[in-house]
């Protein structure tokens, strides 16, 4: 796993400033600590720090193909490299290394951009063919490994793992995009392809940019989630998992995983233990608060298959990693989970340098709580009109009391609002940080006239994909829609920059794509049955994860910030939001703020979800004005 950047003239060949090449490199000194590499030429410079995990002696970036001048920089893993290079030797090509990052460059060779889609695997690259002075960047298909670009007013592209390494280019505008964040409070990230500058964009999953200098850059889809009903039982799944967790056991380094108690990381220890002729090293990160924490399940796993594990407690006295979020993730980002995912990975790194995770296991197989309401609400609305849902359900969302503190079930008035909407607008109503009238109290005036005047809401972002999908059963168009939303927008992102702060790979069986493509399109009956979520995991993993794990309640990997905004980091919090960065900061009400901060340390409302989302939106606000030159 590494760090990648650097520059491209798409109108000629000015001189690259290798200075500034290192100076955006070394900014990810984290991702890469084990080595650096430059390449620079007039018109185009690529940059890379490495993280040695396969073949550590010839992998060395960036690479060169010393017959055609090909160099590319390469992040991720290619877990089919060996039969690529087999393939490949087949066609005459001959290797000098056993590294994955080869295997790229006679792939280009041998196929061009088709190259992608005999990559098996988690990645992100550049790559530079001086033979038609063109640069290829591409992203792997679900969006596991980032990568960001600018193009410049007279046609300099900056590119990069992260967007600090963007930043670092003295003429990239640091303009903020009011609609990223308008979608931050909306969703708790920035959506694919935007980035919180106006200027900057991530290469979305699945796509790719080619450009040939004294062209235009063209970018293109070159996988997308194929939606097609498809059959399977247990046995099936069983079979898939134990492959696709044995692809990801290749390392010339130590490797381990996290074992959180829940269905997914068990499910991946007991397929690890059972392929490892060692004892499978474990990590997990467990909270004082017994409400939030599952450390108790994890050690029947660690107990069931003698595992080497290590657990950790969480609490607020170890919470100054908050003021070093913000420097960690470059955008606002409002998944609180970041903190114990940022532990877990930190304890991991102690003993190995590539971990395992069950990343993945809800959005393939139905497991959030949120699939199993969406459908049964989808049911209900195709048997009435939208005409007398809209009446009779509105009005009882209207007149039905708020209990926002209530578990799910008791609230049957958000269960009437959403029966009152179309099944997209009720599954944005689900998957929302805030609520409309938060937004709409929170958002200064300003923010809310540009909003107007641009005709912009959020739900274009889940509407652009729930449209791919239609035709779809509601189950499968949910998945599909976070498939390309929160799972690389929040999950993968929270994981990536987590694990790579701290120089750890994190790999996930679950999003090998086949198996992804697979278990999407399953029948809804299989992954919701009865009201059990993920059953055919479940009824899978039967034979070896204890029942008291795979079906008791989904606790979810979260932390207490309700009553430690209210307690320990009361004063703390207070600070933050009330201070003159986010009041004069022009995108929020101060009046608005202090109203939620009352209310929660009050008691009188559990606002703790859009006061996390404060503090993570002000910690960005202070890191990039203290960033700027």
């Amino acid at each position: 796993m590494c760090g990648l950047a650097g520059m491209f003239d798409g109108t000629g060949t000015r001189p690259m400033d290798r200075g500034l090449l290192r100076r955006m490199t070394d900014t990810l000194v984290h991702r890469g600590p084990d080595g650096s590499g430059l390449f620079a030429e007039p018109g185009i410079a690529l940059g890379h720090r490495r993280l040695s995990i396969i073949d550590l002696a010839g992998g060395a970036q960036p690479m060169t193909d010393p017959e055609t001048g090909v160099t590319v920089v390469f992040n991720g893993e290619i877990y089919n490299f060996p039969a690529l290079m087999d393939t490949l030797a087949g066609h005459g090509h001959r290797f000098r290394t056993r590294c994955d990052t080869e295997v790229i460059l006679h792939g280009w060779k041998q196929w061009g951009a088709e190259c992608l889609s005999h990559l098996d695997g988690m990645f992100a690259f550049a790559l530079w063919d001086p033979r038609e002075s063109t640069l290829f960047l591409a992203r792997d298909r679900l969006g596991k490994k980032p990568l960001y670009y600018a193009i410049l007013p007279g046609g300099l592209c900056l590119f990069g793992s992260e967007l600090k390494a963007l930043a670092c280019h003295p003429d990239l505008p640091r303009d903020i995009d009011t609609e990223a964040v308008a979608d931050f409070f909306a969703y708790g990230y920035v959506p694919d392809p935007k980035s919180i500058y106006r200027a900057a964009r991530k290469l979305a999953p699945g796509h790719c940019l080619r450009w040939r200098r004294g062209g235009e850059p063209q970018l293109r889809q070159w996988w997308d989630l194929q939606l097609a009903p498809t059959a399977g039982d247990p046995a099936d799944v069983a079979a898939q998992l134990e492959i696709a967790t044995r692809r990801r056991l290749i390392a010339d380094v130590p490797l381990g995983a996290f074992l959180s108690g829940g269905v997914d990381s068990s499910a991946i220890v007991a397929q690890m233990a059972l392929g490892m002729e060692t004892p499978v090293k474990t990590f997990s990160i467990g909270f004082g608060d017994r409400a939030y924490d599952e450390s108790a399940y994890a050690g029947v796993i660690a107990s069931r298959y003698g595992t080497d594990h290590t657990a950790r407690q969480v609490d607020p006295d170890s919470f100054g990693l908050i003021d070093r979020l913000a420097g960690i993730y470059d955008e606002p980002f409002g998944d609180s989970s970041a903190i114990p995912t940022f532990q877990v990975c930190a304890l991991a790194r102690e003993k190995v340098s590539v971990a395992l995770s069950g990343d993945g296991g809800d959005e393939v197989f139905g497991g959030y709580r949120r699939y199993l309401w969406h459908e049964r609400e989808a049911r209900v609305r195709r048997l009435l009109s939208p005409g007398f849902r809209r009446v009779l359900f509105g009005t009882l969302g209207k007149i039905y009391p708020r209990a926002d503190w209530a578990p799910r079930m008791l609230r049957a008035r958000t269960t009437f609002q959403e029966l009152a909407l179309d099944d997209v607008d009720a599954y944005f109503l689900s998957v929302s940080a805030t609520t409309e009238r938060q937004r709409r109290n929170l958002l200064s005036l300003d923010v809310r006239g540009q909003l107007h005047r641009s005709d912009y809401h959020p739900i274009e972002v889940l509407r652009d994909h729930w449209r791919k999908a239609d035709g779809a059963d509601p189950l499968k168009q949910a998945q599909y829609a976070d498939i390309k939303t929160w799972l690389p927008g929040d999950i993968l992102v929270k994981v990536d920059r987590a694990s790579m702060a701290n120089s750890l790979e994190v790999r996930a069986p679950f999003l090998d794509h086949r198996l992804l493509e697979w278990g999407v399109n399953l029948p809804a009956s299989v992954k919701i049955a009865g009201g059990e979520k993920k059953a055919i995991l479940k009824q899978a993993m039967d034979p070896f994860v204890p029942a008291d794990i795979l079906y008791r309640p989904k606790q979810g990997f979260s932390v207490p910030i309700g009553p430690w905004f209210r307690g320990p980091l009361r004063d703390m919090v207070r600070e933050a939001l009330t201070g003159s960065l986010l009041s004069e900061s022009g995108f929020v009400d101060a009046q608005a703020v202090e109203m939620l901060l009352n209310q929660h340390q009050g008691g009188y409302r559990d606002n703790s979800r859009i006061l996390w989302l404060l503090l993570m939106f002000q910690g960005f606000l202070r890191h990039d004005a203290a960033s700027r030159p």
